[in-house]
């Protein structure tokens, strides 16, 4: 930790004074911390002079001079890798065992999402090398494609809004009334991913696989939803020219969670399917903790987001708006249903307006009313 400014970078959050019997390692310990904390740096031989001076203990002192001595007789040892990586492994299993500690309250509530919470931060331990994005060195970066790399919705003019679409760690979300074209909407996004050669895993929770299933034929092959039963060959024919794969889940409505469609995802990218794009139809019909209602919604809309960084992809989803939006040309946030929250945690929101004349004309408004990539309050 002395010699390694990375290496102490990486365990910083995870080592904790209580690993340690020794008190002099402990004492060592915090001092490293708090100063890489406030400067930035480990501590340098004069500061450590500084520190061991203000030891009122001369026991504790002595021990700390002899620690000392051994840590830099050690300094230069050509194996340090291996204790980087002994010290890693050693931090993980402590971390491990407290969260199993922490977990038997759990377990007696039956809150299992929590367990798993605890389990896989404690699994992540120590993981993340990356310092993040240095400003003054990585400006090409930032301008080149690897900056975002982004899935298109098939829809040019939102695709320029959106610079390109939605990208990984990105949540989306269509806002509407019930009965106007929510799923559809996200099934029209997925299809153009699968084009895309894209992998898509598409969560449904009203409508049953087979039925969403038919949704995606009818929007790929432009047959209409009604006559698809006398067209199944022309459909597999049709499919077989799609580069992209899609798989469909049906959950019932609130019975399952974000750590539940993460238990999914996990067990799809164990069997070789990693997706590149997510839809979730839709978030308000996942089950929630029985805390306050707008609360607990926020919160799920926080945890959707956060799986789209955690797996690297974008999420699309749907949200209801209130029963009076159904008369309104042009739909605004103030209409979304339950929490505004859900307006705060995604990166793009689009309503979708139609009336009885736009059903019979075919004919829709979407109105952007939140994007973090370019103009909104267009439609």
């Amino acid at each position: 930790m002395f010699v390694d400014r990375t290496f102490l970078q990486q365990i910083a959050d995870i080592i904790q004074a209580d690993y340690f019997e020794s008190d002099a390692n402990s004492w060592l310990l915090e001092v490293i911390l708090d100063h890489f904390r406030e400067y930035k740096t480990p501590p340098s031989k004069d500061v450590l002079k500084v520190k061991v001076t203000e030891i009122d203990n001369d026991v504790l002192k002595t021990a700390i001079l002899e620690q000392l001595k051994e840590v830099f007789r050690f300094m230069e040892s050509d194996d340090l890798t291996f204790v980087k990586d002994e010290i890693l492994r050693f931090c993980k299993n402590q971390e491990i065992k407290r969260a199993i500690m922490d977990s038997v309250n759990l377990l007696k509530m039956g809150n299992y999402d929590e367990i798993k919470t605890k389990i896989d931060s404690a699994m992540k331990a120590g993981a993340d090398t990356d310092v993040g994005h240095e400003y003054k060195k990585e400006v090409q970066l930032r301008y080149t494609e690897a900056a975002r790399h982004t899935v298109t919705t098939g829809w040019d003019v939102i695709d320029d809004l959106m610079d390109g679409g939605l990208a990984p760690g990105e949540l989306g979300v269509v806002m509407a009334p019930a009965g106007i074209g929510k799923s559809w909407m996200l099934i029209n996004i997925g299809a153009n991913a699968i084009k895309q050669n894209k992998t898509v895993i598409h969560y449904t929770l009203e409508l049953n696989e087979n039925y969403v299933g038919q949704r995606y034929d009818s929007v790929i092959t432009g047959i209409a939803a009604q006559n698809l039963k006398n067209y199944t060959e022309d459909i597999e024919e049709k499919l077989q020219n799609i580069p992209g794969e899609l798989i469909i889940k049906y959950y019932p409505t609130k019975s399952v969670g974000v750590m539940g469609i993460k238990a999914h995802v996990e067990k799809t990218i164990m069997l070789g399917q990693q997706p590149d794009l997510i839809v979730v139809d839709y978030a308000d019909l996942l089950k929630v903790s029985s805390k306050d209602k707008h609360e607990a919604l926020e919160e799920l809309y926080e945890d959707l987001r956060g799986m789209a960084g955690e797996y690297g992809v974008p999420v699309w989803t749907a949200t209801q708006a209130n029963r009076s939006a159904l008369e309104d040309d042009i739909i605004e946030a103030d209409k979304i249903a339950s929490s505004y929250g859900k307006v705060m945690v995604s990166d793009f929101l689009m309503s979708l307006s139609r009336k009885v004349e736009d059903k019979l004309s075919g004919t829709g408004r979407g109105h952007v009313i939140k994007n973090r990539f370019g103009p909104d309050g267009i439609t």
